[in-house]
């Protein structure tokens, strides 16, 4: 778990960092904690005039524009409360960072932010937010899929299963990027901005 350089265009994204996720029961941070951790990532990725996106995950309450497919598990429609998909106050509202919105688990498929990334000329992404092992991981492999180097920030995300959390951290991870603490890319990311 080490994260041995930031590229000179690196971008933050906080995956789902949004009022519905923040008070579930998370593990092995609470949803605060991760928050906490990520208004730190942004503030030093502002400093560093870096890039900021904050992905937030939403859906009709008719399940229109859900993604096709069966699965075992699924939420009824008209479930979840207003404002359910608003980003959390202590990250919204900065006018540089990009909002993208996304309907899967993933947050590339169906959005902008690979052409908001490209646009930017970034190759390399740090991730956090919630959950680990659905809404991080795919972002994850897709970041790699798409050819960005990817770091990831293990204690700036949660899961709601630690069995979850931990197969992501230590065997899906690492395959597809360095991991490391906050404080570890903030040093890392003031090395390569200075």
């Amino acid at each position: 778990m080490t994260v041995t350089a930031l590229d000179p265009s690196s971008a933050l994204v906080l995956v789902d960092l949004q009022n519905a996720l923040i008070d579930a029961p998370t593990v092995p941070y609470t949803g605060r904690e991760v928050v906490a951790r990520a208004v730190e990532l942004a503030r030093a990725f502002h400093e560093h005039s870096a890039p900021v996106v904050l992905v937030r995950m939403t859906a009709r309450a008719d399940g229109a524009d859900a993604a096709p497919g069966r699965s075992d598990i699924s939420s009824p429609p008209g479930s979840l409360p207003d404002g359910w998909d608003v980003i959390v106050d202590d990250l919204a509202g900065h006018p540089d960072d990009i909002t993208v919105t996304k309907r899967t688990w993933g947050a590339f498929h169906g959005t902008d932010l690979d052409l908001q990334l490209r646009r930017r000329r970034v190759t390399q992404i740090v991730l956090a937010g919630l959950t680990t092992s659905i809404g991080v991981e795919s972002t994850a492999r897709a970041a790699f899929e798409h050819g960005y180097h990817v770091t990831l920030a293990t204690d700036a995300m949660a899961d709601l299963n630690v069995e979850a959390h931990r197969n992501s951290i230590e065997r899906i991870f690492p395959l597809l990027g360095e991991t490391g603490c906050t404080a570890e890319i903030v040093e890392n990311l003031a090395k390569t901005r200075a």
